[in-house]
């Protein structure tokens, strides 16, 4: 699912911004119900088979043995005693995945997971998550970018351009204006004038031409813009689209763009995993990396892709309990920490949806169970939103990303009985009536 950075309700107060983003890092832990919690930023979702052995080994020896990834490609560790960071540090250092501790948590950077294993894409843009990522860290006036603040480098796809980061790049053919057009590509029509790249700001529907060659040094002048709009106005925002009137207007018009996750199975160039919600053992971790050719590549959409890994290995990561076949209920469904994780939460969603999942034969419109009315992680575009009430579930058909795009919802006061639907007509359901109510959701589409 992508990534649900804060959003305003309709009708809802402004977020507060005078405080600073609470989001953790490998370095800020964030105190949760069930222990400590560190996110580790992986630009790009990259990781080696050493770094990614290390975060299964740190798993298991501080925290609950399991590892989970977010929307965003990076990964949290869960369980973990209050007093280890220190010793998390030392790990995170000794395999390269804490190059910066003053900007480690401004390392968001989501990427094109296919890019240069197919015909699909124009650029090999983990090049340009590689530059990007050292430029950000050698750059002072970066850390003062929020913890939320997200780029977007897209190969042209238009996979993670329909993911609204705060700054996307979007490969662009460098071969001449009428290159897009080529017959056979899976790219979508993204080329600037004379065959340049572009660059989109927030959600604008428009962008920015940019020269082959500029595409890192442009990304980073639009962050470092911001901020400087922000100071000359006395606002403080986390993300471009909360101060669309300080920033320039594009004027190369972008299509829509289709937001697909790769495909789980066998690829051109690798294979691709699913992970239930997004976590996988310590265990699980090892089997990725016995798969893999050296290279991992965590996608927005809390799976895997293993360039170069061969054909023959997909059945022992089956047998690993990752998702291998297109298909299943499980394709398109998240759901939040829940309890024990979260004291919010009304319920245990991952095992109540874990059962509507497994009783279901097939998917359809990408569903999201919730514990409580914030609503955290929901996907964008249409959705099937399964809110927990207290006494079972809220199951509301088609809803749609609150204003301005995914976020989340604010609660609503007066208790659980009066928690708002999202849009179309809400059904209330016990657990055992859920999954029933569920699949019908997801087939509806209006």
């Amino acid at each position: 699912m992508p990534p649900t950075p804060d959003a305003t309700a309709p009708g809802a107060a402004p977020s507060d911004r005078e405080r600073a983003d609470a989001c953790p890092g490998a370095l800020r832990l964030h105190t949760a119900d069930d222990g400590a919690l560190a996110r580790v930023r992986l630009p790009g979702g990259l990781l080696t088979d050493r770094q990614a052995l290390a975060l299964a080994e740190a798993a298991e020896a501080l925290g609950d043995g399991e590892l989970e990834t977010t929307s965003r490609g990076n990964v949290q560790l869960r369980g973990l005693a209050s007093h280890c960071g220190a010793e998390l540090a030392d790990r995170l250092r000794a395999v390269g995945l804490l190059p910066s501790d003053t900007h480690e948590r401004v390392r968001n950077i989501v990427a094109s997971p296919l890019a240069g294993l197919d015909d699909s894409g124009r650029a090999e843009v983990h090049a340009w998550v590689r530059e990007l990522d050292e430029r950000l860290c050698a750059s002072d006036w970066a850390a003062g970018l929020s913890g939320k603040f997200l780029f977007a480098l897209d190969d042209g796809r238009g996979d993670v351009a329909a993911l609204d980061a705060d700054v996307t790049l979007i490969a662009g053919s460098t071969t001449g204006p009428d290159a897009a057009s080529d017959s056979g590509s899976g790219a979508v029509s993204t080329t600037g004038p004379g065959g340049t790249h572009l660059l989109r700001l927030g959600r604008s529907p428009y962008a920015h031409p940019v020269p082959a060659g500029q595409e890192v040094t442009a990304v980073l002048d639009a962050a470092r813009s911001f901020l400087a709009a922000l100071r000359a106005s006395g606002r403080r925002a986390w993300h471009l689209r909360e101060v669309p009137d300080l920033l320039p207007a594009g004027s190369v018009p972008l299509p829509g763009f289709a937001g697909s996750a790769p495909a789980v199975g066998v690829l051109p160039g690798g294979l691709s995993v699913g992970m239930r919600f997004g976590r996988a053992s310590a265990a699980q971790w090892r089997a990725l990396v016995a798969a893999s050719a050296g290279e991992l590549r965590l996608t927005p959409w809390r799976g895997a892709v293993l360039p170069g890994a061969p054909a023959d290995r997909l059945a022992a990561l089956a047998g690993a309990g990752f998702r291998t076949e297109p298909g299943s209920a499980w394709e398109r469904a998240s759901a939040c920490t829940g309890l024990p994780g979260c004291a919010r939460s009304l319920a245990d969603v991952r095992a109540d949806a874990a059962r509507a999942l497994d009783a279901a034969a097939v998917g359809g419109l990408p569903v999201h169970w919730s514990g409580c009315a914030r609503r955290c992680g929901h996907p964008a575009g249409p959705w099937v939103d399964v809110l927990a009430t207290g006494q079972g579930y809220r199951v509301t058909r088609n809803a749609p990303a609150t204003a301005g795009g995914p976020g989340n919802v604010p609660p609503v006061s007066g208790g659980p009985g009066n928690l708002p639907p999202v849009s179309g007509e809400p059904v209330d359901v016990t657990n055992e009536e859920m999954a029933e109510a569920v699949a019908e959701a997801r087939r509806t589409t209006k």
